[in-house]
Parts: structure tokens; C-alpha cells; sequence
């Protein structure tokens, strides 16, 4: 019996449920997990044409494997793009996106308030091999726009931003990439496509971390540039195949399962983290809340056009300090203080989980980078789970009425 095709124009939480690949002979209804590392040819021409990329096919699992065609159909498909390639973690889709798109003498645009590993990246790795770099306020329009030259090939923003919750404009950043003859990128980790789809304003690559909310259960590394098809051929696929920083079959498999909760699990999350925030805003013992979902974030009404009127699931918080000495020790205590709360630098998962960026995410930035990004010693940053509110309330006072 023919397999039944998806009618068009699905909403995308059963986009989240039923895109991937065609089913195997044995029509499983849970996508199959192949663990192979090579696949079987049926004779020699036809391994001549598929190796030659003539014929599709399943060649090998460094660049080939129909679990990991499965994930990335179904990001695609959330994304509203045409095609995906996934990747062994969220930098080396970083990775794969430079190595694709530069060479020695272009020149790229960057939001300074970025993930510290993207600067390390894109600033000092790629700096060694002549890629030049230019790092703009997140916010400021008129900055990206000046720092145009014309070697730029490739504008690069994270919206909203690690830990600071900063929102780009994603249009205006389009229309002056475009304007220049250059693409935008645009990391979409913290809204995922269930709150923020990029290219309905313009983007034309979209980057995702798979370990965050894709997965959403903190189980397994992954990462996946998005973009249109020809691109993707062209540009990142040679690459893949010739370096091989492709995603493990099991670890696409997990992530294709995240993905069928995404929608849901996005809307609980959210909504803590609103909640989680106006109660912080008003506790005497916090100087300032970040997070797009409250009426005093500068970005506000930007960030409910852009992420479907939610905030996602991320809150950072300036413990209040008397001075400098102070500000670590404070933003320590509330950290250490908490007892339900898991102590990683990692989002996303289920599990409510509190950092201080200052000394983990962004720890291996200068503090003059830091200080640039808006990243202070006294700032905490909390991504929200799915335990009752009351108790993450209840957890954060430990530390806060006891500073």
C-alpha cells in the first residue's frame, strides 16, 4: 500500500508530529533509528551515480542517513525553509556556516552581545585565517549599517540574545545584508521555530542549537544550519562531506522526538518565565529583569511582532550590590542558594536551570567584551523549566531574602 502524503499548509505543530522522511517497508510509526555507518549499493553504476550526486541515495552516514534526513526535513519544515543540515552541536553549525560561506578577505558583521563561543569563533578563529570581523550593538540599526564594507558577505545575529535577552530587528538586518550583497544569519536557539520564524522577515540562514529546545530534555548535543535548498547543496553539503561534522544518527533520532513536543513545551515554558520574571521585577532585592516578554524590556514591542507575542523561556536578573567587590558574591549566593534548581550553564531542558554567565557561558570573553555585551559579575540567568511556578519562586527567595 503507497504511503499517504501530507496535505499542504499544516499548522506546525503537526508539522513538529509528522514531517521526517518516507517510511522503511516495514511502515513503523515511530520514525526508525538506523544505526549504520555505510548503506548497502545495489550495484556499481548506481554507487557511481549516487556518489557522484546524481541519483539520491544513502551512501554513507557522514553526510547521509535517513534518521538524520528525518530531523532535519522536520526543522525545515518548522522553519518555513526550504531544506536543513545538521551538525554534530550548535558551534560546528556555526562552524559549517562560516567554512561554507568565507574565505581569507571577507569581512563579517556580528552582534557583540552574541554567545562568548560565537566571538571566540567567528572573531579569533576565522581571524587566523584572514577573515575579517566587525562587532555591533546588538539593537543599534545605524551600527550594522556603518560597519558595512565592501568585502562584507555575511551579517550574523542571535536574536534574542545569550544571556541578556537583546532583540535584533531581523528585517532592518535583512535589508542592509541584502543591500550589500550579503546574507543574514540568524540564531534562532532561544525561540526556536515554535515562537520565531526568521525568514518570515528575511533571514536567510537560520542556525539552531538542537541541544536546547529541540530536544528540550538536555539529552544529547546537535546543531543544524537552515536555509534554501540550493544553498544548502552548494555551499554547506561539500563541506559537510569533505569535514565531517555531521550529527550521530541516535542524536538525530532524540532531537526529531524533542521536535513533536516543541510547540507545547515552548508555550508552558513561556509562560513561567513571564511570571517568573514580574515576580522578580518586583522583589527588593533585584536591581534589573531582562526578558522581551515584560512591558519595560526595550525591545518589547519588537519581540512580540517577531517571537508570536511570547517571550520564550529565559530570564536574566542584576542581583542588587553595594559596589563591585560585592556583585559576584551576591549573584554566588543566589546561585548556590537554590536547592531545585540545576547549577549548569546549559537551556532548554524540562528542568528549571540557573548560571552565572559572567563566569561560564561568557567566561572565556575579556571583561571589556563583557562589558560591552551588558554582561556584569551581579547578573544571573535563569531558563525556566516546567516545574510549578511556586516552587521556582520559592527556590530563587533562598537566596534572595537571605542576601
Amino acid at each position: 500500500m503507497a504511503e499517504k502524503k501530507l496535505p499542504p499548509h499544516l499548522h506546525l505543530d503537526t508539522l513538529a508530529v509528522r514531517a521526517a522522511v518516507d517510511k522503511s517497508q516495514y511502515g513503523e510509526n515511530s520514525e526508525a533509528l538506523f544505526l549504520s555507518s555505510s548503506f548497502v549499493q545495489p550495484d556499481s553504476a548506481t554507487a557511481a551515480r549516487r556518489f557522484a550526486g546524481e541519483e539520491e541515495g544513502y551512501i554513507y552516514s557522514r553526510f547521509t542517513n535517513p534518521t538524520v534526513a528525518s530531523m532535519e526535513k522536520r526543522l525545515a519544515a518548522l522553519e518555513g525553509m526550504e531544506d536543513a543540515i545538521a551538525t554534530s552541536s550548535g558551534m560546528s553549525a556555526i562552524l559549517l556556516l562560516c567554512m561554507g560561506l568565507l574565505k581569507a578577505g571577507d569581512h563579517v558583521v556580528c552582534s557583540q552581545s552574541v554567545f562568548g563561543s560565537t566571538i571566540k569563533l567567528i572573531g579569533g578563529e576565522f581571524g587566523k585565517f584572514g577573515v575579517e570581523s566587525t562587532f555591533v550593538s546588538q539593537t543599534d540599526v545605524a551600527q550594522w549599517k556603518a560597519a558595512i564594507k565592501p568585502n562584507t558577505r555575511l551579517l550574523f545575529a542571535e536574536t534574542p540574545t545569550n544571556p541578556l535577552t537583546d532583540v535584533c530587528d531581523i528585517r532592518a538586518l535583512a535589508d542592509i545584508a541584502h543591500n550589500a550583497g550579503a546574507l543574514l544569519a540568524v540564531d534562532n536557539c532561544f525561540c526556536s521555530p515554535a515562537l520565531q520564524q526568521p525568514v518570515k522577515f528575511g533571514a536567510d540562514i537560520v542556525i539552531h542549537s538542537g541541544t536546547k529546545y529541540l530536544d528540550g530534555q538536555g539529552r544529547v548535543i546537535a546543531g543544524a544550519l537552515v536555509g534554501p535548498e540550493k544553498l544548502i547543496a552548494d555551499k554547506f553539503i561539500p563541506v559537510m562531506r569533505s569535514a565531517g561534522m555531521s550529527l550521530s544518527p541516535f542524536n538525530a533520532w532524540v532531537v526529531l522526538k524533542g521536535m513533536e513536543t516543541l510547540g507545547i513545551r515552548m508555550e508552558a515554558q513561556s509562560q513561567r518565565a513571564l511570571e517568573l520574571a514580574q515576580w522578580l521585577e518586583a522583589h527588593p532585592k533585584v536591581e534589573r529583569v531582562y526578558y522581551p516578554g515584560l512591558k519595560s524590556h526595550s525591545q518589547h514591542e519588537l519581540a512580540m511582532a517577531q517571537q508570536s507575542g511570547r517571550g520564550g523561556a529565559v530570564v536574566s536578573f542584576d542581583v542588587k550590590a553595594a559596589d563591585a567587590d560585592t556583585a559576584r558574591k551576591n549573584a554566588f549566593h543566589v546561585v548556590d542558594a537554590t536547592q531545585l534548581m540545576s547549577v549548569t550553564a546549559n537551556l532548554g531542558d524540562v528542568k528549571t536551570i540557573i548560571t552565572h554567565p559572567a563566569s561560564t557561558s561568557h567566561g572565556r570573553l575579556t571583561e571589556q567584551q563583557r562589558t560591552a555585551a551588558g554582561i556584569r559579575q551581579n547578573l544571573v540567568r535563569v531558563a525556566a523549566g516546567l516545574e510549578h511556578l511556586d516552587d521556582l519562586k520559592a527556590d530563587l527567595s533562598r537566596g534572595l531574602d537571605t542576601l
